[in-house]
């Protein structure tokens, strides 16, 4: 009796202490919140009608190739700026893993419906799936969905998690024009414009709905 009573004790404390530190949406903007950002996921990444590489290639190199360039030039892919809040830390580790275990026959499409395959429902599920251990504050990643050739575009869900218990605090659906040399470049243009639109036209309302 008594060792239930302790094991009864010690969950509703785990809970508590769990509660106590969990992030809300209020967090995301609030620069005494640490913030991580985690890379880009290409887990289920459709690429569309691009046949400037093979599927082995786009896994092995250019996806990888994309994440190292967002973390290389921070003058540019500058995370702090266009969300207008202090230091935001690097780890792209848990993304990186996720992204090496994509099967390669499910990377390259031919159909533009392949353009909206994702629903915001399947995000939290995504994220599951990251090996986030030890980490507390807010996560930033970027989930990507499609990289058409036909729409010269991506699409990607901005997506910010408490890294404590994974949940989805939010996410958005964005949509931007590709352009640069090389296939690498062509699509990491698009989260620089993710970015640039995020400060032009995202963050007033984002301060709104996200409350304090």
């Amino acid at each position: 009796m008594k060792k239930n009573l302790l094991f009864l004790l010690c969950g509703i404390f785990l809970f508590s202490t769990n509660s106590l530190f969990a992030q809300k949406k209020a967090d995301i903007l609030n620069e005494a919140t640490p913030m991580t950002y985690l890379g880009v996921d290409f887990s289920r990444t459709k690429v569309i009608n691009d046949f400037a590489a093979t599927a082995s290639d786009i896994k092995n190199r250019h996806f990888p190739g994309i994440n190292q360039v967002i973390i290389a030039e921070p003058k540019k892919f500058d995370w702090p700026k266009y969300l207008d809040r202090g230091n935001i830390s690097n780890d792209i580790a848990a993304v990186t893993a996720i992204n090496e275990k994509v099967d390669e026959k499910d990377i390259s499409s031919t159909s533009t419906a392949d353009e909206t395959h994702l629903k915001e429902s399947d995000i939290q599920g995504m994220v599951n799936k990251y090996d986030l251990s030890g980490k507390k504050g807010v996560g930033l990643v970027v989930i990507m969905e499609s990289l058409s050739k036909p729409a010269e575009a991506a699409s990607m869900y901005i997506t910010f998690i408490d890294m404590a218990t994974k949940k989805v605090l939010y996410t958005e659906r964005m949509v931007e024009k590709a352009g640069g040399f090389g296939f690498r470049n062509y699509y990491a243009s698009t989260i620089y414009k993710a970015m640039q639109t995020i400060k032009k036209s995202k963050l007033k309302s984002w301060r709104s709905s996200f409350g304090s």
